[in-house]
């Protein structure tokens, strides 16, 4: 089975109001990789390979209402994407090491402060650990954009349109038609542009920031150098690292994904961290692909 393959063959973790769908393979020491707002689990695709072939077991979840995961859930953000998170890696058997992207990284750091047991290492690429200063004076404005954009019937296409070329701008994976094609379809599904906009809703990265002074996992962070979410940046590489004593890496020509708009760098800097780790081996028994 290819790495593209592994990440359709859905799992299912129960929670209140809905499933969360997952794929897992490999055995070794827990990775669990987490989607960003708006994406897909598939976006991991270049690093499930390389991470099962160095020795790893590689999860990778659907957000709330995203993929394969319900959209029963009334319930979205930062804190309760940090307790699904949790709740998967205790299913699987943790600890792990959490790659996030965007929102994600908020959900890992979060998770990391609540229970830093479960989580013994972050990759955290293009980190959203902080609301933008001018935020909480704009949020009303900003909610009443996030309404109109993403309402019925275009909110798929400016949603896609904007993830395909503003937070694509620069190097631009070879399969990423195919992902937007993707989260188009994933957003069509009952309940999906809904889900999606809710969340839009709902995030506030302040829950995470609070948190930050209780992380004290290893953790290593990836900035692309034209991502349009920071007004500077190298500036906010330099403050995630310093507010969480990391090492970091700023890409050229890159924007929000690094993991897959340069998996050349992104990967072998993973790996490379990773091996610094202390490996903590689990026992662990697969549940069948739609178990709970």
């Amino acid at each position: 089975m290819d790495t593209i393959d592994l990440l359709r063959e859905s799992r299912y973790l129960t929670r209140p109001e809905g499933r969360i769908a997952y794929a897992v393979a490999g055995d070794g020491p827990l990775v669990v990789l987490v989607p960003g707002m708006g994406d897909l689990r598939s976006t991991w695709r270049e690093l499930v390979g390389p991470l099962n072939g160095a020795g790893y077991r590689v999860a990778a979840l659907d957000l709330r209402g995203h993929g394969g995961s319900d959209t029963t859930f009334t319930e979205h953000g930062d804190v309760v994407t940090a307790q699904d998170l949790l709740a998967l890696i205790e299913h699987l058997g943790g600890p792990a090491v959490v790659i996030g992207n965007s929102m994600g990284t908020s959900a890992a750091a979060w998770a990391a402060s609540e229970r830093p047991e479960l989580v013994s290492g972050l990759v955290l690429v293009s980190p959203m650990l902080r609301e933008p200063g001018a935020s909480s004076r704009l949020r009303p404005l900003i909610h009443l954009l996030y309404r109109v954009l993403f309402a019925r019937p275009w909110g798929v296409a400016v949603w896609a349109t904007y993830y395909r070329t503003v937070l694509n701008k620069g190097a631009k994976a070879p399969w990423l038609d195919e992902h937007v094609r993707a989260l188009r379809a994933s957003m069509r599904r009952p309940g999906g542009l809904r889900s999606f906009r809710e969340l839009t809703l709902a995030l506030d990265h302040s829950v995470a920031e609070v948190r930050l002074g209780e992380v004290h996992a290893p953790a290593l962070v990836v900035v692309g150098a034209l991502d349009p979410d920071y007004p500077d940046p190298a500036a906010e590489l330099d403050w995630t690292t310093t507010a969480l004593d990391a090492q970091g890496v700023l890409l050229p020509g890159v924007a929000h994904y690094a993991q897959h708009q340069a998996p050349e760098v992104t990967v072998p800097a993973t790996l490379t961290f990773l091996a610094g780790l202390p490996r903590t081996e689990t026992s662990w028994v697969a549940p069948a692909p739609h178990g709970a």
